[in-house]
């Protein structure tokens, strides 16, 4: 053996020892989508067991394995949804897209206006409202049912829509969310231009902060329409005739008749509870472009 071999072979020993980079960065990559995949099954299974559901009968309900498909009954349990009680189930559907609709689009706007004047403008106290909206939204909604109820009942707003609209207009977290957004996405220099060529407040606000905070009206939007569409406390307290509920409180009425009267709608309830994460479903759909529009433009920044 020459002196270069014996010199050349530690070094190749020690190569043959030293760990692969790329084996590991493998191994993490299996370890993470093997955890993917796992809590997809997790995510999914309830919704799977949902979906076979729906497609059974009474019988086949109660009778059958509960995870795979025994006939198919769904266009009569739609059918019967849709016509029971002179299709009770439209109104319901159509009073959660009013409350969650309509109230969390307004109280977006509130919202989104509220963030922006505390995130760019000075005045005194500031800080101390900006104190109070985060030790607000700490409040669990629970705790305010009960003086909402007494008040809305001094007014004579109990059991009507307004009951509902009128919460969803206030949403501290979103005032919180919208102030965050604003002092990372509207820029100072900005705003002081826009007055400078001679807009005013509204203007500036409508024609070219709204348009910046597009990603955070989206995100704002959606948590509220999700938090005021799944609402079931709420809607149970201050709602009282049928004409006025909500989905979840029609459903919930509705499984509670099997032990009330002898009445069992349980494939009524488990069609009802599978159309109604489908507005769910589609709004997540339509909102996610403007999540891709946003981080795309912050990649840009």
């Amino acid at each position: 053996m020459t002196l270069t071999e014996e010199r050349a072979e530690p070094h190749t020993a020690q190569r043959l020892t030293r760990p692969d980079p790329a084996s590991s960065t493998r191994g993490g990559q299996r370890f993470l989508l093997l955890g993917l995949i796992l809590s997809s099954l997790y995510s999914l299974f309830p919704v799977w067991w949902l979906i076979v559901a729906t497609t059974k009968d009474r019988t086949g309900l109660y009778q059958s394995n509960g995870l795979w498909f025994s006939g198919w009954h769904l266009w009569d349990n739609l059918h019967q949804l849709f016509t029971y009680e002179d299709g009770i189930f439209l109104r319901w559907t159509a009073n959660s897209f009013l409350y969650a609709g309509v109230g969390s689009l307004a109280g977006t706007l509130i919202a989104l206006a509220t963030g922006y004047g505390l995130a760019r403008f000075q005045f005194p106290g500031r800080n101390l409202v900006f104190a109070c909206v985060v030790g607000s939204f700490l409040i669990p909604i629970a705790l305010l049912t009960l003086p909402l109820y007494l008040l809305f009942s001094e007014i004579g707003l109990v059991d009507t829509p307004w009951a509902m609209l009128i919460p969803c207009l206030i949403n501290p977290f979103s005032v919180y969310l919208a102030k965050v957004y604003t002092e990372a996405t509207v820029p100072y220099e900005l705003l002081e231009a826009a007055r400078i060529d001679g807009a005013g407040e509204l203007r500036i606000f409508f024609s070219i902060v709204l348009r910046m905070m597009t990603t955070g009206g989206a995100t704002v939007f959606l948590l509220a329409f999700v938090n005021t569409w799944n609402a079931f406390f709420l809607p149970l307290t201050l709602l009282r005739g049928e004409e006025n509920w909500t989905l979840n409180l029609g459903l919930y009425n509705w499984s509670g008749k099997r032990l009330e009267s002898g009445v069992d709608l349980t494939s009524l309830v488990l069609t009802g509870a599978l159309l109604s994460i489908v507005p769910m479903a589609i709004m997540m759909i339509l909102m996610r472009r403007y999540w891709r529009s946003g981080v795309t433009l912050g990649a840009l920044k």
